[in-house]
């Protein structure tokens, strides 16, 4: 199972130094799943940063977390539509994971696409 790849300990570990990076990065406070998540909808979109109303941050969350899942085959990409954001459709049920494997999983993932994006 792609959850325990990695051991817990050396996700939070990793976890932590991708936060250190991209705080230091972006010179700002330490990023919440959140907002790294709004960083890789951003990224994926491939648009650049702009203001986003809160629909559209709620959407690059959605863009991000689908992208994210299709690592593991949840999610594949559909296509773009008129505007160039990427749409997305379930493909595999997602198991019901315990809130710590949820977290463990994110973060594993975040970290894979931040090691993928930046080799």
């Amino acid at each position: 199972m792609y959850l325990w790849r990695m051991k817990f300990a050396e996700v939070n570990l990793k976890w932590t130094a991708l936060q250190q990076k991209i705080s230091a990065d972006f010179d700002t406070d330490t990023p919440d799943m959140k907002v790294i998540l709004f960083l890789i909808g951003v990224q994926e979109l491939g648009q650049g940063p702009k203001k986003f109303s809160k629909r559209q941050k709620e959407e690059l969350m959605h863009i991000a977390t689908c992208r994210l899942f299709s690592q593991m085959g949840f999610y594949e990409l559909e296509g773009l539509d008129q505007d160039g954001w990427p749409h997305w459709k379930l493909v595999k049920t997602i198991p019901n994971y315990t809130l710590m494997e949820q977290e463990m999983l994110m973060k594993s993932l975040v970290i894979d696409y931040f090691n993928d994006i930046l080799s």
